[in-house]
């Protein structure tokens, strides 16, 4: 999924400009702002750092497409809000609960292998993602 507006191009958020973010493929924007230096190696033989942390960016009435991680991820809002949907980890989302993040509950964690998506707000929202094993493509799935 490519985003509708391309980077460089007008219409591109100001704070994305600002924070260098590019497009993410579920939707949004995003950077990858730290890689911990430490790696593990998991149960199958993938080698990824111990964490990441990401910038996302998420402008006013855009969602993301439902997607899930194969690591723990951890969300921490900086300005506006989002709401996630937790969809499951089975085969396919099926919508199970709904998470706010926020100045009221500035961190959620949403489970290794958990379907999600966020869905539209009034405002623009900016969170930081912390991904544990980090993150890397290989282990991202859109539905």
């Amino acid at each position: 999924m490519v985003h509708p507006v391309d980077r460089g191009l007008p219409g591109r958020p100001p704070l994305a400009e600002a924070l260098d973010l590019e497009p993410h493929p579920e939707g949004g924007w995003y950077r990858q702002t730290w890689v911990a230096p430490e790696t593990v190696t998991l149960a199958d033989g993938r080698v990824r750092p111990t964490a990441t942390l990401i910038h996302f960016l998420l402008p006013a009435g855009e969602s993301s497409a439902w997607h899930r991680v194969s690591s723990d991820e951890v969300w921490l809002a900086h300005q506006g809000a989002v709401t996630l949907e937790l969809g499951g980890s089975g085969g396919t989302p099926e919508p199970a609960a709904v998470v706010e993040v926020d100045a009221a509950r500035p961190q959620a964690l949403v489970p290794a292998g958990t379907w999600q998506r966020t869905v539209p707000r009034a405002v623009d929202a900016l969170v930081s993602c912390l991904v544990s094993p980090g993150f890397h493509f290989d282990d991202f799935e859109l539905a």
